[in-house]
């Protein structure tokens, strides 16, 4: 029986933990671009940023109900606890898709607001519509919408893509399969119920590990990109490179299968990415006052 809703269950649906790193990463993206931003825009432009990130979510938990209701990591969200009724997340999602998208071209610009239309389109249709439940690429190809919004907040300030902001999307894209992968390899058993083929439920454990290692060696060189290409300095080289090196240490031993080196690379790649972004980020602000 459906409850009534009430504004926790629909700011639930906005995915708060998921919301956070896509405000962290366009902030970034914010900061380190060249040249300057009116801090209220900057609030106006993060803020609608972090609406449309949201707006996926409540895309995505419209779509996925049916499973989120046989997953235990999923089952206590708004839908399926009868919090919110899927139409209301529909309808919740395609109007702060709309207006995010709208606002941001009209008050910031318009390449940003293009950019957060396709983060939108990726996340709900792309990556949750058509490939989720079809293919077991769907984290590699979907992945691009959690990549999206570093090159928002670029593009926000400059009202361009550049190389440097297409770097910023790689280290995310290339990091997402190891994060992902490290996860779905001890709640397989999730994905396996509702027939979600992620891939150690298709392919295998053996093939997910030697997929793990393979994007840490295309993403460590990536996240070395800003320091090689000069728009990050030696304090990101060095905390980067040092932190790079015990991710690939810990990819090394999943792909050896190590006992329980999986949960320790999900854990440690988490503080890895806003360890990098955060270098950046906080490089910028001190050097912008030196």
């Amino acid at each position: 029986m459906m409850q009534e809703a009430d504004a926790h269950a629909f700011i639930a649906l906005l995915k708060p933990r998921v919301m956070s790193l896509v405000i962290f990463t366009a902030l970034v993206g914010l900061v380190a671009a060249p040249g300057s931003m009116n801090p209220v825009m900057s609030f106006v432009a993060i803020l609608l940023i972090a609406i449309g990130a949201g707006a996926s979510g409540a895309l995505n938990m419209w779509y996925d109900a049916d499973i989120d209701a046989e997953m235990e990591r999923t089952k206590s969200r708004p839908i399926p606890m009868g919090l919110v009724a899927k139409e209301d997340a529909l309808a919740f999602g395609m109007v702060l898709s709309v207006g995010s998208v709208f606002l941001l071209g009209l008050v910031v610009n318009i390449t940003s607001a293009i950019l957060l239309a396709i983060t939108i389109f990726f996340y709900a249709v792309v990556y949750t519509m058509w490939l989720k439940r079809r293919t077991p690429q769907n984290i590699v190809i979907g992945g691009a919408a959690g990549a999206f919004p570093p090159m928002i907040g670029w593009a926000a300030v400059t009202d361009s893509v550049t190389l440097e902001s297409l770097v910023l999307f790689g280290i995310i894209f290339l990091w997402t399969p190891p994060h992902f992968w490290a996860l779905s390899l001890f709640i397989s058993k999730d994905y396996e119920k509702v027939s979600v083929p992620m891939l150690p439920v298709v392919a295998g454990e053996r093939t997910t590990r030697n997929q793990i290692l393979f994007y840490t060696l295309l993403m460590v060189p990536c996240a070395m990109a800003p320091f090689l290409m000069g728009f990050a300095g030696i304090v990101y080289g060095i905390v980067v490179g040092i932190l790079s090196a015990i991710f690939m240490m810990y990819a090394v031993q999943v792909y050896r299968g190590v006992k329980n080196k999986e949960k320790k690379l999900f854990f440690f790649s988490i503080l890895y990415l806003f360890s990098v972004f955060g270098t950046l980020a906080l490089e910028n602000i001190v050097g912008a006052f030196f």
